[in-house]
């Protein structure tokens, strides 16, 4: 004799149970990298300054009553399903969905604060010393960036650098060059026409190529202190201030961010984004499954109640595992 459930109900729960393993070991990874994160001293070095962080306690709190109601709604769907109303689970599972969007793009926005402040698995720096090289990592990629914007071509950033001192001679050269065209064979005229496109880019952004110029020597300057470890992490950082007040600069210097040095950064932003983004991909598993409902419209009938059933019961497991990630990521970092 079999138990009186029907086999798809069966199979889900059956699902859920691998799933409560799978996320059973996130977890329980988790709390061993928690309480094993120690500084020299052996106190906990878990990172828990939400203003380093970047963690949003508030987006979170919001999140969690949005499944919350999500979930009720989903029963709402499934009881309107039982009683042959239809159009209450049509509009109760569109509320759902609805939650559901809310909580991805609340989400969204919380990943963009962790990205905006480079706040990524394997980009934070976690000393003083690593935080300095980034910096000037981060001002080299903003330099080259810009002079690749400043002179066309495909030519080596080293090649765009020199050419960049030529700025006060290219109106002369450029007069040359467009001299020598007039009569070039097919075989020198490539070379000339490049040479014309590089003087042509220095003497359109004249002010910027001499804006880059100064910079790039301060930035000599500041890589040369950084590499003789005679320079500090705040002196660096009053040398950035320094430079994002000159607005000449900015092509360069709005490539760098500010790194404040994160003791297990690496590890703390590696578990939330492993927690959180499996946790989102199974919400967005959860909306294909409501929106598999949702595209019957008027037509929504009795033939659906068991896959309506069935996908609350995922939705809730959703939700429970959600309930157990906002006290732990949130909340108890904090305590």
């Amino acid at each position: 004799m079999g138990l009186p459930i029907p086999n798809s109900k069966l199979g889900m729960w059956l699902f859920l149970g691998t799933e409560i393993m799978f996320f059973t070991a996130f977890i329980g990874t988790y709390i061993v990298l928690y309480f094993g994160s120690v500084d020299a001293t052996g106190r906990s070095a878990w990172p828990t300054d939400t203003s380093i962080t970047h963690i949003n306690i508030l987006a979170g709190a919001i999140n969690t009553f949005v499944l919350i109601f999500s979930s009720y709604m989903v029963v709402v769907a499934h009881e309107a399903m039982g009683q042959r109303d239809f159009k209450k689970a049509y509009k109760s599972l569109v509320i759902t969905f609805a939650c559901s969007c809310l909580f991805l793009g609340i989400k969204g926005i919380e990943y963009y604060g962790k990205w905006s402040h480079d706040i990524l698995p394997g980009r934070i720096a976690e000393t003083d010393e690593e935080a300095l090289h980034k910096i000037v990592r981060e001002l080299d990629g903003g330099m080259n960036a810009w002079v690749n914007d400043l002179i066309p071509g495909d030519a080596p950033i080293h090649i765009k650098q020199g050419v960049t001192s030529q700025v006060e001679t290219a109106a002369t050269e450029l007069a040359t060059v467009n001299t020598q065209l007039e009569s070039a064979d097919r075989g020198a005229r490539e070379a000339l026409e490049t040479r014309q496109a590089q003087l042509e880019a220095l003497v359109d952004n004249a002010d910027d190529v001499r804006a880059w110029q100064e910079l790039n020597r301060e930035f000599n300057s500041l890589r040369d202190k950084v590499s003789q470890n005679s320079i500090t992490l705040d002196q660096a950082k009053d040398v950035l201030h320094h430079l994002e007040g000159d607005a000449r600069f900015a092509p360069a210097v709005s490539a760098v961010h500010h790194p404040q040095p994160i003791l297990y950064g690496n590890i703390f932003a590696s578990t939330y984004f492993l927690m959180t983004g499996f946790h989102a991909i199974h919400v967005i598993v959860g909306m294909i499954l409501f929106a598999l409902v949702l595209k019957e419209g008027d037509r929504l009938n009795e033939k659906w109640h068991d896959w309506v059933e069935n996908s609350g019961l995922y939705w809730h497991f959703v939700d429970l595992v959600w309930i157990f990630l906002f006290p732990m990521i949130y909340i108890i970092p904090g305590i």
